[in-house]
Parts: C-alpha cells; sequence; structure tokens
C-alpha cells in the first residue's frame, strides 16, 4: 500500500498524486465520516463537495464513501475495493473516525490490503492520524467521547497501526489547533510517546511494500 499523509487537505506534494494517475485507474473513494459530528445541512455538503473538487482537478474519478452505509456489512465494503483502488479520509475528529472504521470494518479491510502495492490510501490531518499505532496524544486535539453513531462502544485509542510514532498535524502552522498541536507534543515526550510533527502544507509518503520517505 502506498500511503499519502497530509496535515491539511492535499498538502504540497500533488505532484506523487499526479504521477500515480499516469499508471493507475482513477476511481478514489472519499470517506467523509469525520464530518458525522456535524448536523446535515448546506455547510456540510458544501465541505465535502470542496474536498471531492480538489481530487477532481487532479483528474480522480471521485465517488463518495460514508462508512455507515456499511456498519455491519464488512463483506459489502470488501467487495467495494474491487472497483476502487484509491481512498481519501478527510481530516475532522479522529475519533469518529476511527469508531466508523470499526464500525464497518474499514480496519480490517485496510490491513488485509497492507502488502497490495496497488492500493493507494490518501490521509488529511485525523485521515493520517488514524493510521498510527497510539491514538491517545490526540485526545489533547479531539474529543475522544463523540459517538455520534450510539454505538456503544468504548472508545478505541488504538490506531490501524501503519504509523509506529504519534502524527502530530498542524504543529507550528496557521491553523486553529497548532496550540493544541504544541500541546499533544508535549503529552508525547510527558508519558514517552515517540512522535512526528507535521506542518500544514508537509507531507508524509511512505511505500509499505518497500520504502517510505518524508517529503516537505
Amino acid at each position: 500500500m502506498k500511503l499519502y499523509l497530509s496535515s491539511y487537505k492535499l498538502g504540497n506534494k500533488v505532484d506523487f498524486l499526479q504521477d500515480w494517475l499516469k499508471d493507475h485507474d482513477n476511481k478514489i473513494g472519499l470517506i467523509i465520516n469525520v464530518r458525522d459530528i456535524f448536523p446535515e445541512g448546506e455547510r456540510k455538503e458544501n465541505r465535502i463537495k470542496s474536498d471531492a473538487k480538489e481530487l477532481e482537478n487532479l483528474g480522480f474519478d471521485v465517488k463518495i464513501v460514508d462508512l455507515k452505509n456499511y456498519f455491519g456489512k464488512k463483506e459489502e465494503l470488501e467487495e467495494l475495493l474491487t472497483t476502487i483502488p484509491s481512498f481519501y479520509v478527510i481530516g475532522g475528529n479522529v475519533f469518529t473516525l476511527r469508531r466508523a472504521m470499526k464500525l464497518s470494518g474499514f480496519d480490517e479491510v485496510l490491513r488485509k490490503h497492507r502488502e497490495d502495492d496497488e492500493f493507494l490510501y490518501i490521509g488529511s490531518s485525523s485521515g493520517t492520524c488514524v493510521l498510527c499505532k497510539d491514538l491517545q496524544a490526540i485526545t489533547v486535539m479531539d474529543d475522544p467521547d463523540i459517538d455520534p453513531y450510539h454505538s456503544n462502544i468504548s472508545t478505541i485509542y488504538e490506531g490501524i497501526g501503519f504509523i509506529e510514532e504519534t502524527i502530530i498535524p498542524h504543529f507550528e502552522s496557521n491553523h486553529k489547533e497548532t496550540v493544541l498541536a504544541s500541546k499533544a507534543v508535549e503529552y508525547c515526550r510527558q508519558n514517552n510517546l515517540t512522535y512526528q510533527t507535521l506542518h500544514d502544507g508537509e507531507v508524509i509518503i511512505k511505500d509499505l511494500v518497500h520504502d517510505n520517505k518524508k517529503v516537505k
């Protein structure tokens, strides 16, 4: 699996994504569930449309994917992945996203495709954080107890586990959460957690099969 992990939106290495499109199917699923904590309405719809447009401008054919439609239907979600080789997981509340991944089985599906060299995962902010091993430090930035699904499952503090260290987005950036990002870094230091900071615009590119690199 290829990982393209940004602090904010798609970041400044979209040339990697354009190169990807030269040799791969342009279909991509836009995972929108971080926005489930917000009420339905025009503002929410417009933000999702903006995220989709960002991908379309690069040449992607976007399909909106709502994981709620797959709660308890992991097999159907696996079938979807046979037709869509790429996913973009947008930013919001990481713990809401983690719940949605658990309830739909998307976390298991991702792990299953870890060694798939033709699979692309794009993450922004919480879409990046959720791939980390430990989400404890992110409680400084996101409310861990919000459950818009009324699922009655405990907050999940373990991420997907593709990234060993905790990634802290929006660090020292012009973003409303940059102060909280610094506090999350301090939390990591106090609790002896390994971490990596990301400034807005910065991107981490990893190849889970072959190699990985950090680019700025």
